[in-house]
Order: C-alpha cells, then sequence, then structure tokens
C-alpha cells in the first residue's frame, strides 16, 4: 500500500522544525534506530533523556552525541531495565523528577529472536516481560505527565507480529509447554501493538490529551538480532546486511521520529518503510492486519497486563 502523504521520498527529517524547548525520552537510546532517532532530535535542538540498561554504554553515547554537537547539547540518560519492573518503577519517577514536560514517550527498546526460552526477574517470559510488560509499566507511569504536556505515545513493533499465532496465548503467555524463538517475539510485538491501540480507545473515552503512534523500523541494520538472536539468526541477518532489503540504522529511526512529531497522522495505523515487503524505501502509511484490533484480545490482553505487573492503570 503506497502513502502519497509526504510525496515520493516518504517522511524525512528535512520536514522538521525547531524542536527547542520539547523533551523526548526514548528507551534503548545507545545504539540502534534509538540512538539515531535520539541524533535526528537533538539536531533540531531538543532535549533527549534515553532510558537505557548500561551505564557504560549510555556514558559513551552521550559523550558521542556531546561531540557531534556541542557540550550544551542537552541529553541525558537514566538506567532502566525494561527486563525488571522494580528498575522500570525506580526510572520512571527519576523521569518524573527531571522533567517537567514529556512531548514524546518513544518505546524503542526490544529483544528479539531469543534462542532458549528465559525469564525475567518477575517471571515472564523474557521478550513478553521485556517489549511489553516493561512498556505497559513504563507508560502508565509517565502517562499524566505526557497528558499535561499534551504529548505522544510511540510504540515500536514489528513486521513480525505477522509471522507468529496473530494473537496472544492466553492461556501460555510465557511459552512453557512449546517455546520458539520467532512466535514468542511475535507475540511480544503484537502485544505491544494492541495496547498501543487499546490505549488509544481508552484516550478517547475519557477524553485526555494523549496521541499514541504505532510504527516499525522496517529492515534495518541495527545491534537488535546481534544482541539477542541464535547464532543462525545473526547469521542470516548478517547475509541480509550485504543486499538491498537492509537498510540504515538511520532509517530505521525515521519512522518513530515521524510519529514523535509530525502533525496529520492516523492513529489506528501502522507507519514504516512503504518499499519492498514494507522493509525498505520511503517512509509512510503501510500495511495495517485487522487482526491487531481484534476489541476482544485487547481488552482482555490489558486487564491482564495489569494483573501481571501488579499495575492497574485507569487511563
Amino acid at each position: 500500500m503506497k502513502d502519497s502523504q509526504f510525496g515520493p521520498k516518504g517522511w524525512t527529517p528535512e520536514r522538521l522544525g525547531s524542536l527547542a524547548g520539547k523533551t523526548y525520552v526514548i528507551t534503548g537510546a545507545n545504539a540502534g534506530a534509538g540512538f539515531e532517532a535520539s541524533r535526528i532530535l537533538l539536531s533540531k535542538g531538543a532535549k533527549v533523556v534515553m532510558l537505557n540498561r548500561s551505564p557504560e554504554k549510555s556514558t559513551a553515547a552521550v559523550e558521542t552525541l556531546k561531540k557531534e554537537f556541542g557540550p550544551d547539547a542537552d541529553v541525558s540518560f537514566v538506567r532502566m531495565d525494561l527486563a525488571e519492573l522494580a528498575s522500570v518503577r525506580d526510572a520512571a519517577a527519576e523521569v518524573l523528577k527531571m522533567v517537567p514536560r514529556i512531548d514524546a514517550l518513544i518505546c524503542n527498546a526490544a529483544i528479539a529472536q531469543v534462542p532458549m526460552q528465559k525469564s525475567t526477574k518477575d517471571g515472564f517470559e523474557s521478550q513478553l516481560g521485556t517489549n511489553h510488560y516493561g512498556h505497559f509499566v513504563l507508560c502508565g507511569m509517565l502517562f499524566d505527565r505526557i497528558d499535561e504536556s499534551r504529548g505522544r505515545i510511540v510504540v515500536v513493533a514489528s513486521l513480525g507480529y505477522k509471522m507468529g499465532l496473530r494473537t496472544i496465548q492466553f492461556d501460555d503467555m510465557n511459552w512453557d509447554k512449546n517455546y520458539r524463538a520467532n512466535p514468542a517475539y511475535s507475540q511480544s510485538k503484537l502485544a505491544q501493538m494492541m495496547f498501543a491501540y487499546e490505549l488509544q480507545d481508552r484516550v478517547k473515552a475519557a477524553n485526555k490529551n494523549v496521541e499514541v503512534y504505532v510504527c516499525h523500523p522496517g529492515s534495518s541494520a541495527t545491534s537488535l538480532i546481534k544482541t539477542s538472536g541464535s547464532l543462525t539468526s545473526r547469521f542470516v541477518f548478517y547475509i541480509m546486511t550485504l543486499s538491498p532489503l537492509v537498510q540504515s540504522a538511520e532509517k530505521g529511526a525515521y519512522p518513530e521520529v515521524m510519529c514523535a512529531t509530525e502533525g496529520g497522522l492516523d492513529q489506528k495505523a501502522l507507519y514504516g518503510p512503504t518499499g519492498r515487503m514494507e522493509w525498505v524505501g520511503p517512509v509512510g502509511k503501510g500495511t495495517l492486519e485487522p487482526f491487531a484490533l481484534d476489541k476482544a484480545v485487547m481488552e482482555k490482553l490489558w486487564s491482564r497486563s495489569e494483573k501481571e505487573t501488579g499495575f492497574s492503570w485507569s487511563v
């Protein structure tokens, strides 16, 4: 499905004006698309707060960005491990102390294709726990600040949402019976999307001032598969990176920056590359499969997420 909203080249950062006075909070921002998104936003004068797991990599990322944009570049990090809900709560509390406004929270961090079943500290399957439950609590804790700022929540999904069961396996969300890396990853990304679309409905019903967008980076040369994937998936992806079916991490950042800044976007949509297989190419509105909007599953996932995380969230 070609999108002509932004012309033949699609959305690019040239569309951005000054972002001075605006604050963006980004998870997983010390490498890959999250780092590139930080660079683009800082280049337009925004303030960026990174939420990352590794203090060493974060310190290095901040140094790199200050070298590029000068010592006054307003970039900082708060340590947060999405796989540990206590860490998410602490980081959210820290962010609320640090920033009086949040123009967008970009839920960019993820783990993928974890070859063997692993559990988070709270006992969830690692991909579901990190990608969905961690972000669920983070969004809930920062929601009021985003609402006061008339800000946005951007959920970075993946085309992998189509590769699994195409629904949520409520009777075995931790995949104790039949763990396989891809379907478990697929479910974690579908859960993130369904959470976002359900949040849109709740925001509307409660008359709140938060816009929620869903995007994906397409097939981008980021460290995602390298950090958590099996040897085989890493090798296959490496071979792919040599082909035109993989684009740069910078291009992979365009959809999330667009969803954090651009006016006139649809919320019940999936934004990303619109070229070949929607893996690469001009950024715009892509194809959204109807199963991602199954209302009964979305509502059930929300209440299950509240129960599992112990975080009740009335929008």
